[in-house]
């Protein structure tokens, strides 16, 4: 078994230094490199934690738990628990994944056998943007809630800029050279709903494009937007420029184009949101989307929960390991921070031909 004086010896450090880092108590006392190079000693020479032991000596288990409400069902639950999997890593935390059912008594007993295990907080991932109640069994720890915002107001919260993805994909149309666009929105109760909308109203409005509400087309599903898209290309077919909720209705979208022999990115414009890799690469031409940033959301919400349960801010932040052009998590002293969305530009936005 490695130990701590094997390691410091390696490192050309004291072993009281190895301690604090590899018991996370080095903010302040030791500096980052010196941190980060013992940290990389410590995993290349295979160190095992025991944590059972550090858990008695600080009071914490140093385990996160991720409470998945249906997350883990929907296609992009794996970049979410990436994002939450690699900042915990990072942070010297391990994560452990229940999928719940919001409201049944199910979840109450996950969350409380958690509890019993010692689990220092949790983060709460719902599948799409919404208000949640937090279950009674969660009132008194400490939780961070992703891709949703807690209905109190109390616990800390990242979702997306809704507002932002409706103006991004609009004003991105404009650019292109639309000016008759479509929205393509959801008949649901959904937060996403009327943020994106308002975002498309104000960006016409900021171009000096009239909004009209006859271009709006609320549908129930990917299913429904293509059976109601004929009628609707009779209706307006002056439309160059189509926003859609998601990449679901854009595959629609692109359906009954091609059945009017019209070619996005040449005839029309279309820009839709998710990318959702099934769909966006496999249309063809590829779809133009705004990417929902679920590996940012998890990453940021470990690092908020790990902020509140040793009273201080981690120091420093690691960054994502995703690309760069990969918009980085808000700071973590912000409460519940609206996240920003990329815009992924695909061959769906050329220039079209004006009617």
């Amino acid at each position: 078994m490695v130990t701590m004086k094997q390691i410091a010896a390696r490192a050309g450090v004291s072993v009281s230094s190895v301690s604090l880092v590899l018991n996370n108590r080095d903010a302040g006392r030791i500096s980052a490199d010196v941190a980060s190079h013992i940290r990389a000693i410590a995993t290349d020479m295979g160190y095992l934690t025991n944590r059972f032991a550090s858990g008695l000596r600080t009071n914490s288990s140093h385990t996160i738990g991720l409470l998945s409400d249906e997350v883990a069902t929907t296609p992009f639950a794996g970049r979410m628990i990436e994002g939450a999997q690699d900042a915990a890593r990072a942070l010297g935390y391990l994560l452990v994944m229940a999928n719940i059912k919001n409201g049944a008594k199910e979840s109450d007993r996950e969350i409380l056998s958690l509890r019993q295990f010692g689990v220092d907080g949790f983060i709460y991932a719902r599948m799409f943007n919404q208000k949640t109640t937090l279950p009674d069994s969660l009132q008194d720890c400490k939780v961070v809630l992703a891709d949703s915002t807690d209905a109190s107001g109390s616990a800390p919260s990242i979702v997306p800029d809704e507002h932002s993805i409706g103006y991004t994909a609009t004003n991105h149309l404009i650019e292109a050279g639309c000016r008759r666009i479509a929205y393509v929105g959801t008949i649901h109760n959904m937060v996403a709903q009327p943020g994106r909308l308002s975002g498309y109203v104000d960006a016409l409005a900021d171009r000096g494009i009239p909004y009209d509400p006859e271009l709006m087309i609320n549908v129930d599903t990917g299913s429904d937007a293509a059976a109601r898209m004929p009628a609707f290309f009779d209706r307006h077919p002056d439309v160059d420029g189509f926003f859609c909720f998601n990449d679901t209705r854009a595959w629609a979208i692109y359906s009954e184009a091609a059945r009017r022999g019209l070619t996005p990115g040449k005839d029309i414009a279309v820009v839709g949101v998710d990318n959702h890799q099934v769909i966006a690469e496999a249309l063809d031409p590829a779809l133009s989307t705004v990417e929902l940033p679920h590996y940012e959301m998890g990453y940021w919400a470990v690092g908020k929960l790990v902020s509140m349960i040793e009273g201080k801010e981690p120091t420093p932040f690691p960054k994502t390991g995703y690309p760069v052009d990969k918009v980085q998590p808000p700071p973590l002293s912000e409460h519940s921070p609206q996240i920003e969305c990329q815009l992924r530009i695909k061959q769906s936005w050329v220039r079209p031909k004006r009617q």
